[in-house]
């Protein structure tokens, strides 16, 4: 019965495949797209190089050719927001995009100073430079882990334009740093007395006045941002002693509360990319994560804008390399990637074939085989990795319902970590498209 349900699921995979070896292939992805203003582009690693290099190929068609004006990423808004000013030719034009991002410190540095995402914030600069500021494409963070970061902006913007909601944000500030900037120790050293009260504060004082931060035309939205994730930051690492759901039902919510205010502020024609994990892009309800009562964005957005207006894009692939850490905040390391488990949509795909190929999941009649119905396990991994355990690392997961299509990569390679300085003669190839 299992082999019976593995050739069904092949065959119904097979007759709506792909091939894929340059950025010409992604054609019928193109088509899919359409006129659609949310496309959600996914990983199934954090530190995976083609992963990294075909959402740039996807992402560069979107905005050349659809429009597309917006890329958010599973990253920190204060970091983002600094290559957003460089992209658009604001900010640190006398340095390259490696240069800047240098500077971002907080674990998993590697996530986004990567020489892949160098490259795409290259490319994005010199795309830009052929229009307007207004018409320019834009590059945002959408997560809530930038507490002390995002007070610190605060801080640096309204010393010089704000004295009232300034000494608020000294007062927001002060209270955390009793605990060293370490938001565990906050969370479990503070459990009587919060810093809560200050942030909120802190917030109500930037909604009143944001709109007279117009020193530029996007303070206001950047100090607003940064307000609201004082405040979500900190409810979230309290959270996060609780070991349940809320926290990871905060962060998904945060992001959508994110997103929307990037949509109010660009306007309602606004076309945004996103990235982010499989975990975040592949919707929740067609996963074991309903059962356990989590959400995710990408359902979040298909219950917002309606599943027409978004195109979710899962990846995945058989075995190769990735830089993960061991333990949280402990270094990075690229390791291994086994071969995918026996049974596994990773596996299934690549006993087909070791091409790597492009699924689009709406083309599907409504006859459905027996295997296509059926949940099968797919791989996810983390900033966290331990290979010895990858029967922990799928999702089972009703793949054509999950995603609206999905690219699968047979064999990958790790990360070019922007930290790790190559010789001038073998940087990373970043380009490998034709475009």
């Amino acid at each position: 019965m299992e082999n019976k349900t593995r050739e069904s699921l092949v065959l119904e995979f097979k007759s709506k495949t792909y091939a894929l070896k340059t950025s010409k292939d992604l054609d019928p992805l193109m088509e899919r797209i359409g006129d659609t203003g949310l496309v959600l582009l996914g990983e199934a690693s954090h530190g995976t190089h083609e992963y990294y290099t075909w959402r740039t190929a996807i992402s560069k068609r979107l905005i050349a050719e659809k429009g597309f004006n917006l890329i958010a990423v599973e990253g920190d808004w204060p970091d983002c927001y600094r290559l957003n000013r460089y992209i658009k030719g604001f900010d640190d034009q006398d340095k390259k995009a490696n240069e800047i991002m240098q500077d971002f410190k907080r674990w998993p540095t590697w996530m986004w100073a990567n020489w892949e995402t160098a490259a795409l914030i290259t490319w994005m600069k010199e795309f830009n430079s052929k229009f307007n500021s207004d018409k320019k494409a834009g590059f945002y963070g959408l997560d809530v882990y930038s507490l002390w970061e995002s007070i610190e902006a605060l801080i640096a913007y309204l010393e010089k334009t704000d004295t009232k909601a300034f000494l608020q944000a000294k007062k927001a500030m002060d209270c955390f740093e009793k605990h060293g900037k370490d938001e565990r120790l906050y969370a479990t050293k503070n459990l009587s007395v919060s810093c809560r009260d200050e942030v909120v504060k802190l917030l109500q004082e930037i909604r009143v006045k944001a709109q007279s931060y117009n020193h530029d035309s996007e303070a206001s939205l950047n100090m607003t941002q940064n307000a609201y994730i004082a405040v979500e930051a900190e409810k979230y690492y309290r959270r996060m002693l609780f070991l349940d759901d809320d926290a990871w039902n905060l962060r998904e919510k945060h992001m959508l509360e994110t997103l929307n205010r990037l949509i109010e502020f660009h306007g309602p024609q606004t076309k945004i990319i996103v990235w982010a994990h499989n975990s975040h892009i592949g919707d929740a309800r067609f996963t074991n994560m309903r059962g356990l009562g989590l959400i995710n964005l990408a359902q979040l957005i298909k219950e917002k804008y309606t599943e027409k207006k978004v195109v979710s894009v899962g990846f995945c692939s058989y075995r190769g390399t990735v830089l993960a850490s061991k333990e949280w905040n402990s270094p990075v390391e690229e390791m291994e990637v086994p071969p995918a488990e026996p049974g596994s949509i990773e596996s299934t795909l690549h006993n087909e074939s070791t091409e790597n190929k492009l699924f689009i999941f709406n083309r599907i009649d409504n006859q459905q085989g027996e295997g296509y119905g059926k949940y099968i396990p797919h791989r996810a991994i983390g900033v966290i990795y331990h290979p010895k355990r990858e029967i922990h690392n799928y999702v089972p997961s009703l793949i054509h319902k999950r995603y609206d299509a999905l690219i699968y990569l047979d064999e990958t390679t790790a990360l070019h970590d922007l930290h790790v300085k190559p010789d001038e003669h073998q940087v990373p190839e970043t380009y490998p498209f034709e475009f």
